[in-house]
């Protein structure tokens, strides 16, 4: 890796990841996808379902057709918009209820909707605003529980503020990659993530390793989201440090991850 010491410093740019949950039958598993090998981040990895924000997600016509957003900024509302709409762009899963109605939006209204909007909000083409309008739904963001908060390194040409949230899966709604970002999903225990991880069959970036053996702390959904709401979110911002062990990343012992720093991919 080459760094440079007068190279400026890239802004991070606002993303959102979600880790949707579900109880199997052997204990809790979350939903992952792996990135086609063409994508400039994490290529090929096993990754929760996430993305930068796109412009809709600030559109005051989506924030209104939010529930559990009262006292959020408008920064906060779009991260979690950004959420919903990648997991649905990404894996099909679309956390809205139709307007009026306690439950989520059916499975088979969800395989109709897909086809027509999923591609178009990925494009860009429209927002997501106009979705929600012409289906007339409301976005379930209290069903987004913050997790986490990891910003790239200032070392890094592209940086990006990342919030993770953990939701438990519509329990009828099929989830399947799109099969143009992700090429493959899995439903996984994180124990097996964190064992195909170290055995070199799945590749997993540290900041989603970590963030898997965290939530592998809790064995039920409920378990991991009632700890995720007594939790105290800290910014990761890994800083680099060379000692007499090489490179690694150094991380606030706060964050709650029980160590304090890690190798770089590759050895550094």
């Amino acid at each position: 890796m080459t760094t440079s010491a007068t190279a400026p410093i890239v802004p991070a740019r606002l993303a959102a990841t979600v880790l949707l949950l579900r109880d199997g039958p052997d204990g809790m598993e979350v939903f992952m996808v792996v990135r086609h090998q063409q994508i400039d981040f994490a290529s090929g990895a096993l990754v929760f379902p996430g993305g930068k924000l796109a412009a809709g997600d600030h559109d005051p016509a989506a924030h209104v057709r939010c529930t559990g957003v009262e006292g959020l900024s408008a920064d906060e509302i779009a991260l979690r918009i950004a959420a919903i709409r990648e997991a649905f762009e990404e894996c099909g899963v679309l956390l809205a209820r139709p307007a009026g109605a306690a439950g989520f939006v059916e499975p088979a209204r969800v395989a109709e909707l897909g086809p027509r909007y999923r591609r178009a909000l990925d494009k860009g083409e429209i927002g997501i605003g106009a979705m929600l309008d012409a289906e007339d739904l409301i976005l379930a963001c209290e069903a987004l529980v913050p997790f986490a908060h990891w910003t790239t390194p200032t070392f890094m040409p592209k940086r990006f503020d990342t919030r993770f949230y953990l939701a438990a899966a519509p329990a009828e709604q099929v989830l399947l990659h799109d099969g143009s970002e992700a090429v493959d999903s899995v439903w996984i225990r994180p124990q097996d993530a964190i064992a195909q991880a170290k055995a070199g069959t799945r590749t997993i970036v540290p900041a989603t390793l970590l963030n898997i053996e965290k939530l592998g702390r809790s064995t039920t959904v409920a378990d991991a989201i009632a700890a995720a709401r007594a939790d105290t979110i800290i910014e990761v911002l890994p800083e680099m440090v060379e000692g007499a062990a090489g490179i690694t990343l150094r991380i606030p012992a706060a964050a709650g991850y029980g160590i304090t720093e890690f190798s770089l991919p590759g050895g550094g």
